[in-house]
């Protein structure tokens, strides 16, 4: 038995519910936040659109910086070979829309194929950020009363599969989540967003996007993806970035409107 988690922070919760051994034999991470960026190549070593954008997004100096130039055509090949594999599949999902897409991305990769696709789902339908709940927001003990896992009939699968066949050629830049559906849309609102925390006095760019994330329903937008909103906006003239980078390439960083 394979399961797929989205993230290295879901793994001890997961770990915990199915046991080391388990763990060990089949439990499989798939970093790749698929809420952001464009999608359109990310089946398709070399993936080089895919890797561009990360690339782009991840700050100067961070380390390590991940291979995405091997990695991602790397996740590619590994979710295309399940469907000809024996091992049946369980997607461990929330109410993240990077875990729904990666269920949407593996409902179509086995979809036809005689795999079983299970899900056991630790969410709960609504994204708003009142309320969603991540595989790895939930505790160890929390994942034991939720772990019910569930085959993929084939008509929820096949739905789920049109949604990703659809994702990935709306040519979407953010793709936004709630009960059961995607919405795809540009970098416009995340920016206007960013825009609007921005004052005329510096403030921390930390706390800049703290507020952003706080108010951010559909996806979980995370640090360093705003960190490069945020230089992109500042070389498009409308903020104005300054201080020393810090350890994670913005911790000590002021930023505030341009003009």
């Amino acid at each position: 038995m394979w399961h797929l988690v989205c993230g290295d922070n879901a793994v001890a919760g997961v770990t915990h519910v199915i046991g080391p051994a388990a763990a060990e034999a089949g439990l499989h991470v798939l970093r790749d936040d698929l809420a952001v960026g464009p999608l359109g190549d990310v089946d398709t070593p070399p993936c080089a659109e895919r890797v561009a954008f990360w690339r782009a997004v991840w700050p100067e100096g961070a380390t390590p910086m991940p291979d995405f130039a091997a990695g991602l055509p790397a996740d590619a090949q590994w979710i295309a070979d399940l469907a000809r594999q024996e091992r049946p599949v369980t997607v461990w999902h929330g109410d993240s829309a990077s875990e729904q897409l990666l269920l949407a991305r593996v409902a179509h990769a086995l979809e036809g194929s005689a795999v079983a696709l299970i899900e056991v789902s630790c969410g709960t339908g609504n994204s708003w950020v009142q309320n969603r709940q991540a595989v790895a927001m939930r505790t160890p003990q929390a994942l034991l009363g939720l772990a019910k896992p569930r085959p993929v009939e084939t008509e929820r699968q096949a739905a789920l599969a049109a949604q990703w066949r659809a994702a990935v050629t709306d040519g979407g830049l953010i793709h936004r989540w709630q009960t059961g559906q995607f919405a795809a849309e540009d970098y416009q609102a995340v920016d206007a967003a960013v825009l609007r925390q921005a004052r005329a006095e510096p403030q921390p760019l930390a706390r800049l996007m703290a507020e952003v994330m706080a108010r951010n329903d559909g996806f979980f937008a995370t640090d360093y993806f705003l960190f490069w909103r945020a230089r992109e906006l500042a070389a498009a003239g409308q903020l104005v970035l300054t201080g020393e980078p810090g350890e994670q390439g913005y911790s000590l960083l002021q930023v505030r409107r341009a003009g």
